[in-house]
This record gives structure tokens, C-alpha cells and sequence, in this order.
């Protein structure tokens, strides 16, 4: 039997345990934190699962075939280094690194070593979001003209990233797994209203290939929680509200057309199409669940994931050029 470790017991390191012992009964092995409260709160729950406070016990532990890290973000890199390296599969939260440099290295050791390495993209498990990429694949939208996502609360405050990387993360994967390509160009202005150097606020602009523009802003610092994503098309229009358990999509039969034939400009004229609002149904299921299922039938069978190291990395090299522009007041930056 699969036996895994998560390092991070925090909530969503909770969540983890919890979907793994559902899927598999006993596969969470042992469980890692730097908070005793945590542990405690584990032992509680799960009083099989052995606890402890250094993370490398758990990649010492030959009965350990899996590891899940779901600590901060600058920590990713180096627990997945060492993961990698004591020949575990890993499934790291997002995102994969906070260097360009450092998401490279963990693909590249991942190949060397014939390992599953998969960065948690949740959305990328998410049926109401497979629904609006089938939208676009099977051309229901029509030419895309831009996708607009937006991700604020107020709070939580993170201590070791900005808003941008703590937020942005899910709203790049979203937009390159809808359009199955990576910006261009990138132009991004943030602020920092009450830490000095980690912005709280950030608007985003990207420049896909065919013309095709997206906007993200996220923040730590507004009075509403947003989590949307709205793709506009020349055909229909689509919003995704992922606060909407009921009904998360919906499509609108709505566009511009432009008059056919016209022999002078007061003739011209641009038509406004204002048709039907379709609520397609979602089969409701948990987006962890499914990428957790995904995850242990890729080391069983070899496969790739679906949000892959290969993933993880052009989401780091998004992430990289919008800091890369904020940190520079604005100027379009591309994408390596």
C-alpha cells in the first residue's frame, strides 16, 4: 500500500490527511510540523499516524512512498530538493519555487530520478473549470478576446510571500490550462500598504499569443471575497464564480456583431446581442480529492500529471516576470 507523508499540518495540510485517508484508508503515514497545536490536533483526529516535528524523519522512513508538502511557499524548494532526492514522489502546494532557477533544478532532478513530481493546481481539477475548457476547445465561445480573473479578501496576511505570489499562482495556472499556452509579455503595478516589502495589492496584464489578453487582480485588502473568472469570446461569454455551489457557471448568449455591409459610416453600426443566460449542471465534487486520486494513479502507473513540474515551472516563470514588471514600475516584461 501507498504510504505517504505530509509535511505542513497546517489547514490545508489537514485537508491533505483527510482526503488521503479517505481515498485510502491508513495511506497517511506520518505527519510533519513545527507546531505542537497542529500535531495535537492530528493525534486527535488520525491516532495511527505518527507525528513529528523534523521533516526529515519522514524522508528517512523507508515505509514512506509519497511525500505532500504543504508548508510556506519559501520553503518549497528545498523540502522538494531533499524529497526528490531521497527518491520520494512529491506533491508540493503552489507554487513550485519562487525562482525560476529553482523550479528548473526540481524538474530537472525529478526526470534524473524517474520520479512524480505534480504542483497543486487545484483549478486544475475543478469541474466547473474543465467545463468552461471544453467551452473553448469546442469553440463554443468563439475567438477568445481576453479572460479577467479576480481573487481578493480581506486577509489572510501571509509572512513569507506577497499577495501576488500567494494568490496569483491560481489564476496562472487557470488561464495557461484554458488556453494551453504561456503570456508573451507581462505588465503588473502592486502595492505594499502595510509591509514594506510584500505587496498586498497587484493588477496583472498578460499577452497570450493570438491576440488573446488576460487580466488578474489580487489582493489581501478589500472588503468583499471575489474569486472569479470571466472568459469573454466572440461568440458567448462565460463567468466562473467559484464562491457558487449551486451553480458556478454560467454562459451568456451575449456579444457584438458588427453590421455586414455599409456603404457609408453613418451606416456602420454595431449590433448588441443579448440572448439567453444558460446554468450548464456540475456534478458537485472536491477539487482535492480529485487531484489527490490523480496524484497516487500517476505513481502507480507512471503517468504524468496533470499539473506537472513542467507546470509548476511556467507558472514560476509568469510569477517571476509579473515581479520582475512590479518591481520596476509597470514596464511590460516578458516571459523566459
Amino acid at each position: 500500500m501507498q504510504r505517504g507523508g505530509i509535511i505542513g499540518a497546517g489547514q490545508w495540510g489537514q485537508n491533505l490527511v483527510r482526503v488521503f485517508n479517505q481515498l485510502i484508508s491508513g495511506s497517511v503515514y506520518s505527519v510533519c510540523d513545527i507546531d505542537e497545536v497542529c500535531l495535537n490536533y492530528i493525534k486527535k483526529l488520525y491516532p495511527g499516524v505518527k507525528t513529528t516535528f523534523n521533516y526529515r524523519e519522514i524522508l528517512e522512513d523507508p515505509a514512506i512512498s509519497f511525500v505532500c508538502i504543504a508548508t510556506p511557499a519559501n520553503t518549497h524548494y528545498e523540502i522538494a530538493k531533499m524529497s526528490l532526492a531521497s527518491n520520494k514522489p512529491v506533491l508540493v502546494e503552489k507554487p513550485l519555487a519562487l525562482k525560476v532557477s529553482q523550479a528548473e533544478e526540481l524538474v530537472g532532478l525529478a526526470l534524473k530520478k524517474k520520479l512524480t513530481l505534480m504542483v497543486g493546481h487545484i483549478f486544475e481539477y475543478n469541474k466547473a473549470i474543465n467545463k468552461l475548457k471544453n467551452y473553448i476547445e469546442e469553440n463554443v465561445l468563439g475567438d477568445i478576446f481576453y479572460l479577467r480573473s479576480i481573487r481578493c479578501n480581506l486577509g489572510p496576511y501571509r509572512q513569507d510571500v506577497s499577495a501576488m505570489w500567494d494568490l496569483a499562482p491560481h489564476d496562472i495556472s487557470i488561464f495557461l490550462y484554458l488556453l494551453n499556452s504561456i503570456p508573451r509579455k507581462v505588465r503588473a503595478v502592486g502595492r505594499s500598504f502595510f509591509k514594506s516589502s510584500l505587496e498586498d495589492v497587484a493588477f496583472i496584464t498578460l499577452d497570450f499569443p493570438n491576440n488573446i489578453m488576460g487580466s488578474i487582480q489580487v489582493s489581501w485588502l478589500d472588503p468583499r471575497k471575489i474569486r472569479e473568472v470571466t472568459v469573454v469570446g466572440s461568440k458567448k461569454m462565460v463567468v466562473f464564480d467559484d464562491l457558487s455551489l449551486v451553480e458556478p457557471i454560467r454562459l451568456y448568449d451575449k456579444g457584438i456583431e458588427r453590421g455586414k455591409t455599409y456603404e457609408t459610416f453613418g451606416e456602420f453600426q454595431m449590433v448588441l446581442r443579448d440572448g439567453d443566460v444558460t446554468i450548464p449542471k456540475i456534478e458537485m465534487s472536491e477539487p482535492l480529492k480529485a487531484e489527490c486520486e490523480h496524484f497516487l494513479d500517476c505513481i502507480r502507473k507512471g503517468r504524468k500529471p496533470l499539473s506537472d513540474g513542467e507546470e509548476g515551472l511556467k507558472v514560476v516563470k509568469v510569477l517571476a516576470a509579473v515581479e520582475k514588471s512590479m518591481k520596476e514600475g509597470g514596464i511590460p516584461v516578458e516571459v523566459e
